[in-house]
């Protein structure tokens, strides 16, 4: 008996050292898995959380008082240009959240998640960008709507599809963002077949969704070509039949636009081509230590484009400011709501203008007014029009 006891305490004990043996590595392998993706030194994580902790709540706070503004104003709610642009606030709320949360958590707090986790949160930060990306195309489609079928606008960009289009782009995004957590994901070995910028990320699937959102850009530049390609076309005909004076007068006009639509473009692919360049680079071969250093700093990039959004689309339209000046009255001005209503019949009460031009004004175009004026994308093609009928 006394045998049998030793030989059942003997291989209990190997038994529980089999079990530390086989545990500890259960524990320990994915840290040090994810080790090679957590790269910056200190220095750096001190420069990029600063960048983190300082555009991540201007950001929320940016589009969550744009967000707010549109959906308490009825009339602007009713206006697919205003539907865009809080589809655009809605995406950088999310990227202001999911972006500086989990990068932070990843980069300076070395946090290692299991696989799904991991893949769960990078989804929120793919979804976040991807719908601000095709938020901005659809602003940039409505632009191009504005001016080019002005006279057919409402037919053409109704409330209704307006809304048909952002359930199709945050469905769309939605599915890709999500699709390595439904199992398109490289292999549980880190090292051989896995993307070198995300962890559990297949190459493919970074070369696929950098493609989409360089299709995005593109079709932005494209969308936005037009736009400046028709306002000059216009202003160079009216200096032809007005004359050389007039001409250079009105000319103007279309050099502010140029100016406008150039640093929209010029912030937008500053801020997007670095990292859509990093994840490309990665697909064909893999990258060292500096290079992924320089991603992550490039990605802090993409929330910085987040938050100037809203200076670019929103808060430069006056009559969103409009609005806001009016909210603020109503919440802590002295006369109450009875006190704005005046401010809104004179300048914003134009359901006497054609819905058109308000909804083109939103779209940052409006600025920079010289003559004292809202300088409306479809004022060109108005413009156009009365020129036509008066020359037939």
């Amino acid at each position: 008996m006394e045998g049998w006891e030793e030989l059942h305490t003997a291989a209990a004990v190997l038994t529980d050292n089999q079990s530390r043996h086989t545990a500890l590595p259960m524990a320990v392998q994915p840290c040090e898995d994810l080790n090679h993706y957590m790269v910056l030194k200190h220095s750096e994580q001190v420069a990029i959380g600063s960048i983190c902790f300082l555009a991540g709540p201007i950001t929320l706070l940016e589009n969550l008082l744009v967000l707010g503004v549109i959906a308490a104003s009825a009339p602007l709610r009713r206006r697919p240009s205003y539907l865009f642009i809080a589809s655009l606030a809605l995406a950088d709320i999310f990227a202001s959240c999911f972006f500086t949360i989990n990068f932070l958590d990843f980069h300076l707090f070395k946090r290692c998640d299991s696989p799904a986790a991991y893949l769960f949160k990078l989804g929120g930060v793919t979804l976040a960008f991807s719908g601000s990306v095709g938020s901005l195309l659809l602003t940039a489609l409505d632009r191009y709507v504005c001016i080019h079928h002005a006279a057919r606008y409402h037919t053409l960009l109704t409330c209704r599809r307006a809304l048909l289009a952002l359930l199709g782009l945050w469905s769309l995004v939605l599915l890709i963002s999500f699709l390595p957590l439904m199992g398109w994901r490289c292999p549980s070995d880190l090292r051989p077949r896995c993307s070198g910028l995300f962890p559990y990320i297949h190459p493919r699937y970074v070369l696929c969704w950098a493609s989409f959102i360089l299709a995005l850009l593109v079709l932005i530049l494209g969308a936005y070509g037009l736009v400046l390609w028709r306002a000059h076309q216009h202003e160079a005909s009216m200096s032809g039949l007005q004359g050389a004076p007039a001409g250079q007068s009105r000319m103007r006009m279309d050099i502010r636009l140029a100016r406008t639509l150039g640093l929209i473009l010029l912030i937008m692919v500053g801020c997007w081509l670095p990292v859509l360049a990093f994840m490309l680079a990665d697909v064909r071969s893999p990258l060292i230590r500096p290079q992924q250093r320089a991603f992550a700093f490039c990605s802090t990039l993409c929330l910085v484009n987040s938050a100037v959004n809203p200076l670019l689309y929103a808060l430069r339209c006056r009559e969103l400011r409009g609005a806001l000046l009016r909210l603020a009255g109503r919440l802590w001005g002295p006369g109450g709501p009875g006190g704005c209503q005046r401010p809104m019949g004179s300048g914003d009460s134009a359901p006497a203008l054609p819905t058109a031009e308000s909804n083109c004004c939103s779209m940052a175009l409006e600025e920079d007014g010289a003559e004292g004026n809202t300088c409306r994308v479809d004022s060109v093609s108005g413009r156009v029009n009365k020129q036509l009928h008066t020359s037939g």
